[in-house]
Formats: structure tokens, C-alpha cells, sequence
């Protein structure tokens, strides 16, 4: 399978239930590669496109959260990095920002994402 972008590989973005779906909506991601560029450096996912089953498993967003979608991303990151990414997402216009920054270093990550849909309201920034 190809990768989806230029800085994203699909086995990244797949699911992490093992189904292999890597549904990242087209637009979404290349705003996001977008915003890596301006970012100018490596990104670890932890999370992006989830199947409905999976979510619905560690979420509570259930069937049709965020990720569900292909518009959304969470990426590995901490400290002055976090500040610097979460700043570059606000100003590329992501309309959904989730700031976890405590416990331990490893576990830290930012939530990104862009919802169209009115379920969602916009813009919005949550701490977990």
C-alpha cells in the first residue's frame, strides 16, 4: 500500500485494532501535511484513522468520534514542542485541539483535528 503522504505512512495512519484501515480523509491530511512542513520537524502518531469497532473499544466518542472520520491525528509530543505544534495548528486553522500533557513524558500528545460535522462544535480547545 502507498503511503498517504509525503511525511505520513500508511502503516502509521492505519487502525491499531489490526483491520488495516487507514481512511484519512484526503483534505484533512494535506492540511496536516500542511502544518508539518511549517513545523519542521518529525511527528510520532499515536493515533489516527480508528474503524468504528476500535473506537468504540477505547473511546468515549463510540462509533462516530473523531477519528472515525480520517479528520483527526494525535501525535507523540511534549513540553516547548507541544507549545510550538499546538500554536502552528491554531494558526493553520485545525478546529479541534486536545492538550494532554501530564503524567509521564511517553504518554504526553496532542489531538488534532478538523470536524466539519455539526455534532461537533468549533472551534475547541479540551484538556484530558
Amino acid at each position: 500500500m502507498p503511503d498517504h503522504s509525503e511525511h505520513f505512512s500508511t502503516t502509521e495512519l492505519r487502525c491499531r485494532c489490526g483491520c488495516g484501515q487507514a481512511l484519512m480523509d484526503a483534505d484533512f491530511l494535506k492540511k496536516f501535511e500542511d502544518l508539518r512542513t511549517a513545523y519542521g520537524a518529525s511527528m510520532i502518531v499515536t493515533s489516527g484513522y480508528r474503524c468504528p469497532a476500535h473506537n468504540t473499544k477505547i473511546s468515549h466518542t463510540g462509533a462516530h468520534g473523531p477519528h472515525t472520520t480520517g479528520c483527526a491525528i494525535d501525535i507523540k509530543i511534549h513540553d516547548a514542542a507541544a507549545y510550538k505544534l499546538l500554536l502552528l495548528a491554531l494558526q493553520f486553522g485545525f478546529s479541534g485541539l486536545g492538550v494532554s500533557q501530564r503524567g509521564p513524558m511517553e504518554s504526553r500528545f496532542l489531538h488534532i483535528d478538523n470536524l466539519p460535522h455539526p455534532a461537533y462544535p468549533r472551534p475547541r480547545v479540551w484538556s484530558y
